[in-house]
């Protein structure tokens, strides 16, 4: 599995469980759905990578977090780089 994942700003905690539609034209329009709900370890952070392990209800293990260096600001690439189990 490889996604692209954009970096945005922080929300409020009261953003946890909202699911719903937010009207066009506001920041953020469309459909909002809660896709996945846990708890992570960070394993390593720099400027252009992050690993850390997932203890979701889907996503369990270990994955990385790489920036991109050209193209759209804060892109980042995600992906799977270990098992289920705890490093």
């Amino acid at each position: 599995m490889k996604r692209l994942a954009i970096q945005t700003e922080d929300h409020e905690h009261y953003y946890l469980d909202f699911e719903g539609e937010i009207p066009e034209g506001m920041y953020g329009a469309g459909k909002v759905i809660i896709r996945d709900k846990g708890t992570y370890k960070l394993i390593e952070k720099n400027e252009k990578k992050i690993v850390f392990m997932l203890y979701s209800e889907n996503l369990k293990g270990e994955y990385c977090l790489i920036r991109f260096e050209k193209g759209i600001s804060d892109s980042w690439l995600l992906f799977k780089v270990g098992g289920d189990t705890e490093k």
